[in-house]
C-alpha cells in the first residue's frame, strides 16, 4: 500500500508539472493587455498625497514572458510604483507566467505651487518586452488647498472661494466673533473633524455658487461612485447654546456622523438658525437635531439618515417648501423621517420647558421607514399644511390639506447611488402648495426657479423642471 500510494504521489507530481509551462516568449511581436489604458486618480491635493491605484498587467500568451523594463518617461514623475509589493522608480525583468498576470500598484504626490485652479499632471507608464514598448497614460487633476489645523476664530473672520480648505481637526467660532463664509468656497473635513460655533456662522451661497461643507476623501467608493455617499467621514456642525442669529443659505453639507446639531438654553425669543435653499444629507445620526431652540427653514432639502432625518425636540420651528426624504443606504432606518418630541400635552409633565411650536408648510416628507412620529398630534401646536405624506391618514386640525399615502416621484434611482430630490413628470406634488405660504426667503428655489411662476407652489425644495425631469442628471 505504501508503494502504490507514492507511486500515486509521484504521478500527480509529474501531471502538474506538466501543466506549468515555464518557458518564455522571447517574439517581438508578443504584448501584454491592461486592466485601463488610461489610469486616473481623479483631483490629487497637492503636498498630501493620493490613495494607491491599481493595474492589473496581463499575460494572455501561453508561455510566460520577462517585461525587461517597467518604469516612468519623465525621471522626475510625480508617480510612484510597486510592482507585486517591491516599491522603486523602475523595475526590469520582471516576469508573468502564461495566462497570468501582476499587480502594479501606483501613488501620485504633486508639490504645491501658485495655481488657483485645478492643472493636468500626466506621465507614461512604459513597460518594454522582448524590445516592444507599450504605455500606459497616468494623470490626475492637482489642486492646491489651503490647511487649517486647530482653528480658533476669536475674532471676525472670513474664508473666501480661492482655493479649498481642509480641516484637519477641528474650527472653533468663539463667543463674539463672526466667521462668515462666502459663495463659492469649499471646506473638506479631515477624519473627525467638525465645527463648533458659539459666535456666529454666516455662511451664505448664492444660485450656482454654493457652499460645499464635506469631508475630504475625493476618490471613488466604486467605480464611478464617489466618497459622497458614504457618511461618517467628518463630525458635522454643532451649535451651542450661547450661539444666535446663525445663517446658511445655499449650503450643500453632507457625509457627516453627527449632522448640524442646534442646542439651546431655551430663548426662543432670538432666532438660534435660518436655513435657506440648503441640502444637508447622508449622516449616521440624523441630518438635522434641534433642542428647545428657534430654527426657521425655507427651501430645504434634508435626506439620508438611519436615525431621524429631522429630529425636533420642544422650541419653535417653521419650515416651508421644505423635502424630508430618506434612501439611506448602508443600515436600517429606525425612526421616523420627522421625530417630534416635546410637543404633546402630556409631555409638559416631564419638563418644565414649553411645548413645540411648529409648522410644515407646502412640504414632502416621504422616504425610508415612517413619515412622522407622533402620528397623533391632538392638542399640539404642530401644524402641517400641504404636506405630501408617504402615509395612510385623514385630515384633522393638525393635518391641513395634505396629500395622504402617495409617491411624489422623485428623480432619485437609490439602486445607482443616484440621489435627486427635483421631481419628475406626473408627480403629484406639481401645483399643490399654497401660494400663500410662500414667503420672500423661499420665493426662488435652489436652481433660481420662481415658485409662483406658474401660480400654485410645487411641494418640496425644487420647483418642477420639464427638463431635469427628462432624465438631465446633474
Amino acid at each position: 500500500m505504501r508503494s502504490i500510494l507514492l507511486t500515486l504521489v509521484a504521478l500527480f507530481g509529474l501531471i502538474a508539472s506538466s501543466c506549468i509551462n515555464d518557458d518564455f516568449d522571447s517574439s517581438p511581436g508578443i504584448s501584454l493587455q491592461f486592466s485601463t489604458d488610461t489610469l486616473s486618480f481623479g483631483t490629487v491635493f497637492t503636498d498630501l498625497g493620493s490613495p494607491t491605484a491599481r493595474l492589473l498587467v496581463f499575460n494572455r500568451n501561453k508561455k510566460g514572458v520577462s517585461i525587461s523594463s517597467i518604469r516612468f518617461r519623465n525621471p522626475d514623475s510625480p508617480f510612484s510604483l510597486n510592482v507585486d509589493g517591491v516599491s522603486g522608480s523602475s523595475f526590469s525583468d520582471v516576469e508573468i507566467r502564461g495566462g497570468d498576470s501582476i499587480y502594479v500598484f501606483i501613488e501620485c504626490f504633486i508639490k504645491p505651487d501658485s495655481a488657483t485652479e485645478p492643472r493636468v499632471v500626466a506621465d507614461q507608464l512604459e513597460f518594454v518586452t522582448n524590445g516592444s514598448t507599450q504605455e500606459v497614460e497616468v494623470m490626475a487633476w492637482a489642486q492646491n488647498v489651503r490647511r487649517l489645523h486647530g482653528l480658533r476664530v476669536e475674532e471676525d473672520m472670513r474664508l473666501t472661494p480661492e482655493l479649498p480648505y481642509i480641516v484637519f481637526d477641528s474650527i472653533s467660532v468663539e463667543e463674539g466673533a463672526t466667521l462668515t463664509i462666502e459663495p463659492g468656497v469649499t471646506l473638506m473635513f479631515h477624519d473627525k473633524a467638525g465645527m463648533t460655533v458659539r459666535g456666529k456662522l454666516e455662511a451664505v451661497g448664492k444660485t450656482g455658487k454654493a457652499i460645499n461643507l464635506r469631508g475630504d476623501r475625493i476618490d471613488n467608493v466604486l467605480p464611478g461612485v464617489s466618497y459622497d455617499i458614504m457618511a461618517g467621514q467628518w463630525r458635522g456642525i454643532t451649535f451651542a447654546k450661547e450661539s444666535f442669529g446663525n445663517r446658511m443659505e445655499f449650503v450643500d453639507m453632507r457625509s457627516t456622523s453627527d449632522g448640524l446639531r442646534i442646542d439651546s438654553c431655551a430663548d426662543t425669543s432670538r432666532t438660534k438658525l435660518t436655513l435657506v435653499n440648503s441640502w444637508l444629507h447622508n449622516s449616521q445620526s440624523s441630518v438635522l437635531e434641534s433642542r428647545h431652540a428657534k430654527v426657521d427653514a425655507f427651501g430645504c432639502c434634508f435626506s439620508e439618515a438611519p436615525l431621524a432625518v429631522v429630529y425636533l425636540s420642544g422650541g419653535q420651528h417653521r419650515f416651508v417648501q421644505c423635502t424630508i426624504a430618506n434612501n439611506y443606504l448602508f443600515s436600517a432606518v429606525t425612526q421616523a423621517n420627522l421625530t417630534l418630541s416635546h410637543c404633546l400635552p402630556e409631555e409638559s409633565e416631564e419638563s418644565s420647558l414649553p411645548l413645540m411650536n411648529a409648522s410644515f408648510e407646502n412640504c414632502i416628507i416621504y422616504g425610508l421607514g415612517s413619515p412622522i412620529s407622533p402620528g397623533d398630534l391632538n392638542g399640539s401646536e404642530v401644524f402641517l399644511r400641504n404636506v405630501l405624506l408617504k402615509a395612510d391618514g385623514t385630515d384633522d386640525d393638525n393635518f391641513i390639506d395634505c396629500i395622504w399615502n402617495e409617491d411624489p416621484l422623485f428623480l432619485t434611482v437609490r439602486s445607482d447611488y443616484y440621489f435627486n430630490y427635483r421631481l419628475m413628470n406626473d408627480s403629484p406634488a406639481i401645483g399643490k402648495g399654497n401660494p400663500a405660504f410662500v414667503t420672500a426667503e423661499c420665493l426662488f428655489d435652489m436652481d433660481g426657479l420662481d415658485r409662483l411662476a406658474n401660480g400654485a407652489p410645487d411641494l418640496g425644495a425644487y420647483v418642477y423642471s420639464p427638463s431635469e425631469a427628462a432624465g438631465e442628471r446633474r
